[in-house]
């Protein structure tokens, strides 16, 4: 077994709340996404679970325990910034590494960077942000650990090599490895998480898992025929949850008989409209908005 458990997790910075009540439980080998706008209490909430901070209340536990030296052989951590030695290369960052803990694989680390195009021989000054997102992510993937804590863990990286990491990631829970991490890329972590959880101003708003956060709606969009079409008649529909309007585009969240509320958006000389699936940015945008009732109204300039 290999579970995560956070139980009401507080962490204050003097009368600054960044992390308020929080509580999740993440099953083994499953991949779980935190997701957050900035200062929303990702980073703190990992810095919690590792010990770089104290919680003001609240437990953590790997496996039913709390956190013990033992468990640092269990757990693999990518920070938001690599920490990386400038004078050491990136090979005698494996060495040193494969000397801390019992499990560290050197082929496996090198094979790694190797594919991520970064040379070993080189020193970790003049590695690119990017190479040395790659080197954090090549020895945390190579201790074989049973909790992966990855924050940010594309950082820097180019659009193929941020896939070659979503894909290590899917291949190791798949092992069963249990993964916690965020991005800022919403897109990433639809492709690769099960479940979510979003944070807003250290408050949990949504959990769940992420086929059923987006099985009960669709999107209805379409393009309206000025600026100044009022959308109160859709605000005031039941079936529509959010409202969001930027100049002309419509976007529509509807939990009930899409078809129709599109027929009827087409009604009114709205051009291409259509029935969309929910993605996990719309999730994302609908508990991090503000609410007014049963709709979110968000007018935007062109």
């Amino acid at each position: 077994m290999s579970t995560i458990s956070i139980s009401h997790l507080r962490k204050a910075y003097g009368p600054f709340v960044a992390v308020d009540d929080v509580s999740i439980e993440i099953p083994t080998g499953t991949v779980y996404g935190l997701l957050g706008p900035n200062g929303a209490g990702k980073t703190s909430t990992f810095k919690c679970m590792l010990g770089l901070a104290n919680c003001g209340a609240g437990q953590i536990a790997y496996d039913g325990r709390p956190l013990a030296p033992a468990t640092f052989e269990r757990i693999a951590y990518v920070p938001e910034r690599a920490v990386l030695y400038d004078h050491l290369t990136v090979a005698e960052h494996f060495e040193m590494t494969r000397r801390a803990f019992k499990k560290f694989d050197v082929k496996r680390a090198t094979e790694l960077v190797g594919q991520f195009g970064v040379d070993p021989g080189k020193r970790a000054r003049a590695l690119s942000k990017g190479m040395k997102t790659a080197t954090m992510v090549a020895i945390a993937f190579a201790r074989e650990p049973d909790f992966l804590i990855l924050d940010e863990p594309t950082s820097g990286l180019d659009p193929v090599n941020q896939r070659s990491v979503l894909n290590l990631i899917i291949n190791e829970a798949t092992r069963g490895c249990t993964i916690l991490f965020s991005s800022h890329q919403i897109g990433q972590v639809e492709r690769a998480a099960e479940r979510i959880a979003i944070l807003q101003k250290g408050r949990l708003v949504l959990e769940g898992a992420v086929d059923d956060l987006k099985a009960d709606r669709k999107i209805v969009e379409g393009i309206l025929p000025s600026d100044d079409f009022s959308v109160n008649g859709f605000a005031a529909d039941k079936r529509i949850a959010r409202v969001d309007k930027q100049g002309r585009i419509l976007r529509l969240t509807v939990v009930n008989d899409p078809d129709e509320i599109a027929s009827r958006l087409g009604a009114t000389g709205a051009q291409g409209v259509r029935v969309v699936d929910l993605n996990l940015e719309d999730i994302f945008i609908g508990a991090v908005a503000p609410d007014t009732s049963n709709a979110v109204v968000v007018e935007g300039a062109n």
